[in-house]
């Protein structure tokens, strides 16, 4: 049950009348601040009379990817910041970039090599806080595929799913000695496994999360039972140190030139934040929320999902949403070295005051945000995800 967006502790009730000197938050992102005064803690005894108004842009439809977010609107995480947050889920014609680039929503959670190239166009995008610590992508084949390394796929029929999903696999290829569009066929590849299940390719593309869990979800026709990770040959691009950082919240730059809107975003950033711990914490109920939201598939891939999207967030040890420089450094060698990137950005592409001042502010709120004690699920794999 979501919590109320208008919260009274009993000290403030008893306190009422003071209470008239504390200025609420109010009006629009666009021209609205909360006062100094004003404890922004997970403990507040403040009242919210107008919550600030924003949107945050998915890179892909409604699942576990994304609980974290899920969460912080059904727990009334942002309703605790005075934040009224409308999440839009992404799609194949929805591009978070772009979307946020155009100014349709002030926050987005995509990828850094993805929106490298954005500001490469001149998009003008910052990642304000970085969720995700380690990342997601796999090349995935059949055990007998004789496929073990990227250099195994010249001469292949390899598939991709393209809108910008690509371009970890190509350098990788590139870095590997491979011209993709030259010493491969590139098919473009549906968003699940029915090209490989097929032998249709050799390769695909997967995230361990997702596209990996569908092949084990699918029954072998030999043996009557599901598949196992023995039937695959599996390359992990992040293990290969081909590091692109993935899922970090990304705000335009000139929009934070204005001081409330630093300020709305340090308070999404604590949303985002619990939200992420309580589905750290509260696993089965975080599944449940996602449920709620309408996802594409079922019980069962959305708790392997949120099991391995935990893995990549926990344990955090410098706090969720702190910037790792070497990562990012890391991914703009990979985007320049790979052919993905024209040259290294000038000036630094990401901030991390907002994260910080999030992390400080929730420091006393009793909110585990390093997870150092992290122990992952164990979760059964489910015929066709249900």
């Amino acid at each position: 049950m979501k919590k109320t967006k208008l919260r009274r502790r009993g000290l403030a009730l008893l306190l009422g009348a003071l209470l008239t000197a504390v200025a609420a938050c109010g009006g629009s992102s666009s021209s609205t601040t909360k006062d100094s005064a004003v404890d922004t803690t997970a403990e507040s005894d403040t009242t919210c009379t107008t919550p600030d108004k924003v949107s945050v842009v998915l890179q892909w439809v409604t699942q576990s990817q994304f609980a974290g977010y899920y969460a912080a609107e059904d727990q009334g995480f942002w309703a605790d910041e005075c934040l009224d947050v409308t999440i839009q889920a992404g799609g194949v014609n929805v591009v978070p970039a772009q979307v946020l680039a155009a100014g349709a929503s002030e926050f987005a959670v995509t990828h850094a090599l993805k929106t490298m190239t954005a500001n490469e166009a001149g998009a003008g995008l910052i990642n304000i806080s970085q969720i995700f610590q380690r990342g997601g992508y796999l090349q995935v084949s059949w055990a007998d595929s004789g496929i073990s390394k990227l250099e195994d796929l010249k001469g292949k029929k390899v598939g991709s799913w393209g809108y910008g999903n690509e371009l970890i696999l190509y350098a990788g290829m590139r870095l590997a000695g491979l011209d993709p569009e030259k010493d491969s066929t590139i098919i473009q590849q549906p968003f699940n496994m029915s090209l490989l299940l097929n032998r249709e390719v050799d390769s695909v593309q997967a995230k361990i999360y997702n596209e990996y869990a569908q092949l084990l979800e699918a029954v072998n026709p030999d043996t009557g039972k599901l598949y196992q990770p023995s039937d695959f040959s599996i390359i992990n691009l992040n293990e290969l140190g081909l590091h692109s950082l993935e899922d970090g919240i990304y705000a335009r730059s000139e929009w934070l030139t204005d001081p409330a809107h630093e300020d709305i975003a340090v308070r999404f950033i604590k949303g985002a934040m619990r939200g992420w711990e309580f589905c750290r914490d509260s696993f089965s109920e975080c599944v449940d929320i996602v449920l709620n939201n309408a996802p594409t598939l079922g019980l069962g891939h959305m708790t392997w999902q949120l099991n391995e999207i935990n893995k990549l967030i926990w344990p955090s040890t410098s706090g969720i949403g702190s910037m790792d420089s070497a990562a990012w450094q890391a991914s703009i060698d990979l985007g320049v070295n790979g052919g993905i990137l024209k040259a290294a950005q000038a000036e630094p592409e990401f901030r991390t005051d907002l994260n910080d001042r999030a992390l400080a502010e929730l420091a006393d709120s009793g909110v585990d945000l390093k997870g150092e004690s992290f122990v992952p699920q164990t979760v059964i794999v489910t015929e066709g995800g249900k």
